[in-house]
Order: C-alpha cells, then sequence, then structure tokens
C-alpha cells in the first residue's frame, strides 16, 4: 500500500463536452493499494487513518489521470511529420511504404520499441492501436506493450485490395491470424484485440464480412477502423458500396458498429451517419492534428455532441503530429474557435476530460480508469515543470485549477512529465526528478 501525495486534477462527473467541471484538490492523498484506489482525501485527515504507509511525495506539480489515446498507429512512427499532402497520397508515398517494411520482425520489433516508447514518454497509459498488416509484426507489437505495462487494445489490419501487394491479405487467412492472435493477447494482463479492417476503400465484401465474423468470434473484442476523413476517400467508397446508404454502412452492415466501435475521423459525416453512431452506442476519435495536417477538414464536434456521439481523442500518428494528447486538445480547442459559431466553445476541463476520461469511457475502461476516483486503478502521470520554462513560470502564476490546466495542455512536453504510473506501479521516471520516499509513523 502506497500514499501519492499532491494536487490532483480529474474530471469524474458530466460526461457532457461543454459543462466539465473540474475536481481539484491540494495536498491531497491517494492510497492505493494493489494498484487500485482505496481512499482519497485531504493528506492530514488520510494518512493519519492510514498510518505507517510509504508516501510519494508529488507536491512539486500537478498529478493527472493517465492519458488515453483513441486512435494511434503503431507502424507509422517513424514518418511522423511528412507534410504538404492529402490523405490518399501521403498513404501512396510516406505510410503504406512504411507499413511494408514491417513484413520483417526485426524492423517491426524495432518500430515497436520505439512506438511503445513514445507512448510512454508522452503520459500515454491506454491507447486503441492501429496495428500491422502482418501477424507476426501485431506479436510484436502485443510482447512490447505487455513488456512496458501499457493497457493496449490492438489488431491485425484487414486489407484485400487497393492497397501495394505485400499488405493484402484474403478473408480466410485474415480470420484464421485474427483468431490466433486473439487467442495469445485477448484479456490477457492489460491486452485487448481489436478487429482492424484499415477502411472500406481497402475491404471488399468478403473481407468485412470476415472482419464481422472475428468480432462476433472473439467475446469482448473490439472494433476500429477510419470513417469519412477525406472528401476523395469519401467518394471513392462510394463507389464501391454502391448500395450502401452511406459510409458508416459499410461497417454497420456487417455488425461491426455498436458500443465496443471506435471509429477515426469522422469529419465529413452526414447527419445520417451522426444519428446511426448515436443510437448504435459507438464512439469517434476526433483526431485534429492528423485532419489539419492532411488538410481532411475541421471536425463537426457540435453535430456529434448535440445528436449524443461520445468523442474522445487521437493522435493518429504518424500523419498527426506526434504522441502527445495535451497537443491533440489543444489542437482540437484551435479547430473548434475557428469553426466560429459552429464550433463547440471548449474548456479547459473539457479538454482534460477528452483526453483523460472519454477515451477510458469510449475504450469500455470507465469503471477502470480516465478519473482518480477511489476504486479506480492507479494510471497517472506527475507533471512536473523543467525549472524555469513557459509552463513552470505558468503554473505559479496560474489564477485558478482551471487556469493550471489551460497552461498544461498549451504548454507541457514530455521533458514536463516526470513520472508515469499503470496500476500503481512505475513504467517511467524522469532522471531529474526528486520525489521523496517517506514513512509516516
Amino acid at each position: 500500500m502506497t500514499v501519492f501525495r499532491g494536487t490532483v486534477l480529474d474530471t469524474p462527473g458530466d460526461t457532457s463536452l461543454g459543462s466539465i467541471r473540474l475536481r481539484t484538490e491540494a495536498d491531497a492523498a491517494l492510497v492505493v493499494d494493489n494498484g487500485r484506489i482505496s481512499a482519497r482525501g485531504p493528506f492530514a485527515e488520510t494518512v493519519r487513518d492510514h498510518p505507517g504507509r510509504e508516501v510519494v511525495d508529488l507536491r512539486e506539480g500537478l498529478i493527472l489521470p493517465g492519458l488515453v489515446d483513441a486512435h494511434v498507429h503503431y507502424p507509422q512512427v517513424r514518418v511522423i511529420g511528412a507534410l504538404g499532402m492529402p490523405l490518399l497520397q501521403w498513404l501512396d508515398e510516406c505510410a503504406l511504404p512504411e507499413e511494408a517494411r514491417l513484413a520483417s520482425i526485426d524492423y517491426a520489433q524495432q518500430v515497436a520499441d520505439e512506438f511503445v516508447q513514445g507512448l510512454v514518454s508522452a503520459g500515454t497509459t491506454t491507447a486503441l492501436v492501429f496495428g500491422s498488416h502482418f501477424a507476426s509484426a501485431v506479436d510484436a507489437l502485443f510482447e512490447r506493450v505487455a513488456s512496458a505495462g501499457l493497457r493496449v487494445t490492438a489488431g491485425l489490419v484487414a486489407s484485400d485490395r487497393s492497397l501495394p501487394e505485400p499488405l493484402l491479405s484474403t478473408p480466410d487467412r485474415f480470420y484464421a491470424e485474427s483468431m490466433a492472435l486473439a487467442a495469445r493477447w485477448h484479456g490477457v494482463d492489460r491486452t485487448r484485440y481489436a478487429v482492424t479492417p484499415r477502411f472500406s476503400y481497402s475491404a471488399s465484401e468478403d473481407m468485412l464480412d470476415a472482419c464481422g465474423s472475428v468480432f462476433k468470434d472473439v467475446e469482448g473484442s473490439w472494433f476500429t477502423s477510419h470513417v469519412n476523413e477525406n472528401l476523395a476517400e469519401v467518394a471513392a467508397v462510394a463507389e464501391l458500396f454502391a448500395t450502401a446508404e452511406h459510409y458508416v454502412d459499410t461497417y454497420d452492415r456487417y455488425g461491426l458498429v455498436g458500443p465496443r466501435a471506435v471509429l477515426a475521423h469522422n469529419v465529413h459525416a452526414s447527419d445520417l451517419e451522426v444519428a446511426l453512431l448515436a443510437a448504435r452506442g459507438a464512439s469517434v476519435a476526433h483526431c485534429p492534428t492528423s485532419n489539419a495536417s492532411l488538410g481532411s477538414g475541421r471536425f463537426p464536434m457540435r453535430r456529434h455532441v448535440e445528436q449524443g456521439v461520445r468523442i474522445a481523442l487521437g493522435s493518429d500518428v504518424g500523419a498527426g503530429t506526434g504522441f502527445s494528447m495535451f497537443k491533440e486538445a489543444l489542437q482540437a480547442y484551435l479547430m473548434q474557435q475557428l469553426l466560429g459559431a459552429d464550433g463547440l466553445a471548449l474548456t479547459a476541463p473539457d479538454l482534460l476530460h477528452l483526453a483523460t476520461r472519454s477515451g477510458a469511457l469510449a475504450l469500455g475502461l470507465g469503471d477502470e480508469v480516465g478519473d482518480l476516483s477511489v476504486g479506480k486503478q492507479f494510471d497517472a502521470l506527475w507533471i512536473r515543470p523543467v525549472p524555469a520554462d513557459p509552463l513552470d513560470v505558468g503554473l505559479r502564476y496560474a489564477a485558478s485549477p482551471e487556469d493550471a490546466v489551460a497552461k498544461t495542455l498549451a504548454l507541457a512536453g514530455a521533458a514536463d512529465i516526470a513520472g508515469v504510473w499503470v496500476d500503481g506501479q512505475s513504467i517511467a521516471h524522469h532522471p531529474r526528478s526528486s520525489e521523496q520516499l517517506l514513512v509516516i509513523e
């Protein structure tokens, strides 16, 4: 049993964007027993009820819930920063040639190491990961994730057309490889399996039918893919699926759209599609830096929220510009500001919620992580700015806890994350951090 001491900020209440409230406790104690928070309250009172416990002193900074990335591509870590291209050109020239290199298990293992380190250094403790087209590379990802202790849902990527030949499979092969991967990794420690067609553009009706079979046969599995990201992509999908009502229907007709579905982007969604996602209880992963980088468009967040669609945030590495969910939250705010009256005015608590609890809820983990309430697993990060850098100055002069969160979202980078925990276990510790372990008599 360990007591973590510090200023704790999270968003455990109402989940309606636009009305999220920040819970803040200065000099609080979080009592963590076997990875789970068993008590929370003012430090002096709480330690009196739990004498003789090890205390981790994190008062020099902020304690936040672990960040949640609802859409990130493992094979693309080495192509971050390729600018100036729309989606389909970027795929052809940057992403797909790199993804083909993961046919080599040695290469895949190197990329998996780099990918996991990217998540950890950004304070991301939970992620829905777009895997690889190669089963051996997906194995490499799961092995590295398990070793690092992260909470990850991922799977084999399905495609049987429209991509370079090395990335193509068949429905039968995809089903067999997916079932074998799920048998090894689904529900093991903190890993789960996700059925992952790349997008309808590269998946035939037979392949999507195979995806539906895996989704049905792997109990508790998840579904993720792309939808309505780019106008050229949307038009191509409409030609390929002439009988479909719309893009979302290309997945829904195979039983893939429901409460365990997270679809990335949905920038160019029709009202019918948003209504269907709401009716099915599906979630959307909003990827604002990717949408801006590829020129895909501005996400209609207000329309999704008003119709009751849950929204989480995704970094979309590597079209996105890095692993930082703070950056994604800030970019989400900026893009909604640019939409003016059509946008949704977001506050700092809204943005923290999007980067933490909303993602946990979208991934069906809301009872386990996403905030730092009693009963939740202790997935957390410690923000301790580099002395005299802008975030350090900003936090010292913050006018309120909400202002402190806003400054963190605007200014924090990897160097400001001094510690990361999953289930109460430290998975990252910055060399310059100086927390003190004390024993209360």
